[in-house]
């Protein structure tokens, strides 16, 4: 069975973040949405809401299962005994990032191959901090995130207005 490993930060998770998803479930036996808790981001959702957001986003995938982690990213590939890491551009300016991420994951672990997937031509442009801006100001998300994301994200902008 092959497994693939689709690591990020997903705060929150998107439509774009769906397509890529869609596609690696295709091709693969058992994608692992992997919910990273270690990042040099700050966050606006808890590690537990972005994962409970990735699983209710993902919940119609069959071979999709979400499951946070902490660390390096290749010690969780291990761990799920995955042979690939799947990695989603949206724009030329992704890939560079992403190569240099592929080199340094396959130095740490040359078992391991990163899979490219280009979300489809209408979610390209979507990111997590677009779409938390557009909410942060009021604008309409619906188009660009699952429902339940986007009750989440309306929720936790209400929430921080309100403080």
């Amino acid at each position: 069975m092959k497994t693939a490993i689709y690591a990020g930060t997903f705060d929150p998770i998107t439509n774009g973040h769906m397509s890529v998803l869609t596609s690696a479930a295709r091709l693969f036996d058992q994608v692992i949405v992997g919910v990273a808790a270690d990042n040099n981001k700050k966050t606006l959702f808890t590690l537990e809401e972005r994962t409970a957001l990735a699983k209710a986003s993902a919940v119609h995938l069959d071979n999709v299962t979400v499951k946070s982690f902490s660390g390096l990213l290749v010690n969780f590939a291990r761990e799920q005994k995955a042979t690939a890491l799947i990695r989603g551009l949206r724009v030329v300016s992704d890939f560079e990032y992403e190569m240099q991420m592929a080199l340094f994951n396959k130095d740490l672990n040359d078992e391991l191959e990163t899979v490219f997937f280009i979300a489809d031509a209408e979610h390209s442009f979507i990111s997590s901090s677009q779409v938390r801006n557009i909410v942060s100001l009021g604008g309409n998300i619906d188009k660009y995130v699952s429902e339940p994301v986007a009750r989440a994200l309306k929720e936790k902008y209400k929430q921080n207005n309100t403080e």
